[in-house]
């Protein structure tokens, strides 16, 4: 299928984007070299140098996307609010500008996109991951649907959001409330994680999770995004104490916070 061109028009593509105007632009051009190409295309960018924004106007007008900015940096929830509040589509592709997809990807979301439109109950399609959801009840073509209940044990059933590449209903904030602004970007992702499982959304989960996108982080353009040393820790004693921190905070915040 990459040979032949896979248009969506009824998708637009949507992408948040800070300083990293190289990887932006090997993202674009690498969804045009598999000739998989959108209704439209949306770049949100938070407040970037003038340096990242001049590059960006001038790949505005060789790649055809509309470009949304802001005059200073307001975070991760308001980049991804004012850019879904630009699309017109029925349906959003949502990827971060670190990502590039894979040669077949268009094969696989059209599967993605029959699926959804087949099933209206489904919220969203994700395409990536760190690791693989606990629970999942096989569909066809390679997805599952994802299934979380309270009930269920371990906390990894929480992970049933995520902000990696996914494909979701362009009334995605209307039904599940608009991204947390004002706090830290891991901060405002676990909040949507929980308003996704307490207004009992439902999404499907390609299998092969790591084989559709590739995370690409340059020395040039290294990851913006600053992890707690402590979260990333392989001490032995660490993990076991995160492990049974994220089992008592998960299943508390679900359960009472903010109800």
């Amino acid at each position: 299928m990459t040979a032949t061109a896979a248009r969506f028009p009824e998708v637009t593509l949507l992408v948040t984007h800070y300083n990293r105007s190289s990887s932006l632009e090997r993202l674009l051009r690498s969804f045009a070299a598999i000739h998989c190409s959108f209704g439209d295309i949306v770049v949100s960018d938070d407040g970037s140098s003038s340096e990242h924004l001049h590059r960006l106007k001038e790949l505005e007008a060789e790649l055809d996307f509309r470009l949304v900015t802001t005059p200073v940096n307001r975070g991760l929830g308001n980049n991804i609010n004012k850019g879904q509040d630009a699309v017109t589509t029925a349906y959003t592709l949502y990827v971060q500008e670190d990502f590039e997809p894979a040669q077949d990807f268009a094969v696989h979301f059209a599967n993605a996109m029959s699926i959804m439109q087949e099933r209206p109950e489904m919220d969203m399609a994700r395409f990536y991951a760190y690791f693989k959801y606990p629970y999942l009840k096989p569909l066809r073509n390679g997805f599952s649907e994802m299934i979380f209940r309270i009930t269920l044990p371990g906390y990894k059933k929480f992970f049933y959001y995520s902000d990696h590449p996914h494909l979701r209903r362009s009334n995605f904030l209307e039904k599940f409330g608009r991204y947390a602004e004002g706090v830290k970007g891991d901060v405002t992702e676990y909040r949507m994680m929980l308003s996704f499982l307490r207004k009992k959304g439902k999404a499907i989960y390609y299998d092969k999770y790591r084989e559709l996108f590739f995370q690409k982080n340059s020395a040039a353009e290294p990851s913006t995004m600053k992890r707690n040393m402590l979260r990333e820790s392989n001490n032995i004693f660490i993990h076991l104490a995160r492990e049974i921190y994220r089992h008592l905070k998960f299943n508390r915040d679900y359960l009472f916070r903010n109800r």
